[in-house]
């Protein structure tokens, strides 16, 4: 359990400072916080950055990926939320480590999770099976396409920029689902789309900078 709670620049003092920075920053939605406190960062990151886990950055996994900002991770999640009761069904495109479907996973009884590079799948089961999350289920998938064989979801989460929406996502949304991912090659930004009988109805929120949405499996 000693790992699980951490020690030093791990401890939960420091995870209580995130969440008050989180607080400064605007995050308001209780239940996120909640969430985002119950998940101790430093388990998903490399051994030799544990220091810097409840520092609010994204740090590198390897393989050309990162581990989201907590900031970013609580406002996508926050805006999923929003006037609903909970997240439903909800699908994360680039599972990465796992740290931001242990967050999810907090929320809802079920998560989906795709990842398109295996070594980093095998790490977010490894570090997921240490927190005992037992309501996300991993898949080796390109998240362009998203997991047709589970839709639809009523929250999608994408932690990849996209040039523009990929279609096969919305057409995963259920009525009234939402989604939320990076849109934009050079300057990226947040966008909320929301399926309502008149259609889809898009938000474009805060400026970000993810790594790229790539297609195909490694």
């Amino acid at each position: 359990m000693g790992a699980l709670s951490g020690i030093g620049m791990t401890s939960q003092r420091t995870r209580v400072r995130m969440i008050e920075r989180l607080r400064e920053q605007g995050i308001r939605d209780e239940a996120v916080l909640a969430a985002m406190a119950a998940v101790p960062r430093h388990v998903f990151v490399e051994e030799a950055l544990a220091s810097r886990a409840y520092d609010d950055t994204a740090l590198p996994l390897g393989m050309g990926q990162t581990i989201s900002q907590p900031y970013v991770v609580a406002r996508m999640i926050e805006a999923l939320l929003a006037g609903r009761k909970g997240l439903g069904k909800t699908l994360e495109i680039g599972a990465g480590c796992g740290y931001q479907a242990a967050v999810l996973a907090q929320l809802t009884k079920e998560v989906y999770a795709v990842e398109r590079l295996k070594p980093l799948l095998e790490k977010a089961k490894v570090n997921l099976r240490q927190l005992q999350q037992f309501n996300v289920r991993l898949k080796l998938a390109d998240g362009n396409f998203g997991l047709p064989e589970a839709a639809p979801y009523d929250s999608i989460i994408v932690a990849a920029a996209a040039p523009r929406v990929p279609q096969g996502l919305l057409q995963q949304l259920a009525p009234a689902g939402r989604m939320i991912l990076p849109v934009g090659a050079v300057e990226q930004y947040l966008l909320l789309i929301e399926q309502t009988p008149q259609g889809f109805v898009e938000s474009r929120l805060d400026a970000v900078r993810f790594v790229p949405l790539l297609s195909g499996i490694e």
